[in-house]
């Protein structure tokens, strides 16, 4: 595994629509696990391929119950209902905005094995998932935020127990 150098803001593909993945192979793997360890050491929650310089339709997540690996995710469901709440992105390191994210969603994929898998959540998973998927569609969260400032250590203080609280409730598989 390898640590990826994540591409940040003025980078043209983080603006682009990425392609699918025609089959889960070997190095598609490598880039999961790859992504996975960068992520973990930037340290984030949520990665797309996009943001590795990849042009891929892949994602990686861990919202505090194990590490998620999706290829060609697809939101298949999103609630009615919205929450505004404070996101960050490490492809723009220091800044952090308030959006509007459906509280709950459904998303489907394949796995590192190439198999199908779904999964669905509310809150912080559901934000990711989102988040996630627009970097795959070429959307940055910049352009819809409210707000978006430099990041404080009160900010860091107050995230770290949001998230706390946030990923005590498991999504189900």
């Amino acid at each position: 595994m390898a640590i990826l150098k994540i591409v940040t803001d003025g980078n043209p593909i983080l603006r682009r629509k990425c392609r699918p993945v025609s089959a889960v192979n070997k190095r598609i793997q490598s880039l999961l696990d790859d992504m996975l360890e960068t992520m973990y050491d930037a340290p984030g929650v949520g990665l797309a391929a996009p943001q590795v310089g990849i042009p891929l339709r892949v994602i990686v997540m861990d919202v505090g119950k194990g590490p998620i690996k999706l290829v060609n995710p697809k939101v298949t469901y999103l609630s009615d209902e919205e929450v505004l709440d404070t996101e960050g992105c490490l492809s723009f390191p220091g800044l952090i905005g308030e959006v509007w994210r459906c509280k709950r969603v459904r998303v489907s994929g394949f796995n590192e094995f190439g198999e199908k898998v779904s999964y669905e959540g509310d809150d912080l998973f559901a934000r990711c998932v989102q988040h996630e998927c627009d970097h795959l569609d070429g959307r940055v969260y910049v352009d819809i935020a409210e707000n978006v400032r430099e990041r404080t250590s009160e900010d860091e203080e107050e995230a770290e127990e949001q998230e706390e609280l946030e990923t005590q409730e498991e999504p189900e598989v």
